[in-house]
């Protein structure tokens, strides 16, 4: 079996696969930090918080960790409406995204935080600190240090998984593979294209993180 690769007229649309990955990006490192955000005062809140605070926590991880992504995403786009909240399908994807890395998350951070040492606590308490100041001097700065491959892991799933926003629309790199395969019909290059891009997206996240971890942690 001989396949003629004709690669020419998929560069010729590279604008417009460029404009695809810029949205990826953005939503990449936008839900990566709101992800973030959640994780940290979600476990917080499930290791730390009262009881009537922890159990709508623990629910909403279980819920979102056991129900796919792509029905998080449709429920957001097509099921809220009927509610009356409407959201553009870059916000739907953005809003689906954070909610479900922030999930993940909190489980990752829970884990870090449960890790420190209670002695370490102890002192912190002894020394006259208080709760937040506990927090803030004590556990979190080491809990990170702790949970950092995973959650780093964790983004870079994430920014595989925004793949997905394509089936509402959203233009991101993917939905620019599929417009320009419509156009073209050169089904095996396009995704040929993409997977490398992904790829590369994917090396390129991790090579960062591990610079961070070396310029924030290591070095301490």
């Amino acid at each position: 079996m001989t396949y003629n690769f004709q690669f020419r007229d998929i560069f010729a649309q590279s604008d417009f696969l460029l404009d695809g990955l810029l949205l990826t990006l953005e939503l990449s490192l936008f839900t990566m930090a709101m992800g973030l955000l959640i994780g940290v005062s979600g476990a917080a809140a499930r290791v730390y918080g009262p009881d009537w605070l922890r159990r709508p926590v623990a629910v909403y991880v279980e819920t979102i960790r056991n129900t796919p992504l792509i029905v998080q995403l449709f429920l957001i786009f097509f099921g809220l409406p009927s509610a009356g909240l409407k959201f553009d399908a870059n916000t739907a994807a953005f809003v689906a995204l954070s909610i479900n890395l922030g999930a993940y998350s909190i489980e990752i951070v829970r884990a870090g935080l449960e890790a420190i040492p209670r002695s370490q606590i102890e002192a912190g308490q002894s020394l006259g600190l208080s709760g937040f100041q506990i927090f803030r001097y004590v556990i979190i700065f080491p809990a990170l240090k702790l949970m950092y491959p995973s959650l780093a892991s964790q983004f870079v799933l994430l920014m595989l998984a925004t793949s997905v926003v394509s089936q509402i629309s959203a233009q991101d790199l993917f939905h620019a593979a599929s417009i320009i395969q419509s156009r073209t019909f050169r089904d095996f290059e396009v995704y040929i294209v993409v997977a490398i891009a992904y790829l590369v997206l994917a090396l390129v996240f991790r090579l960062v993180f591990a610079g961070i971890y070396q310029l924030v942690f290591a070095r301490r």
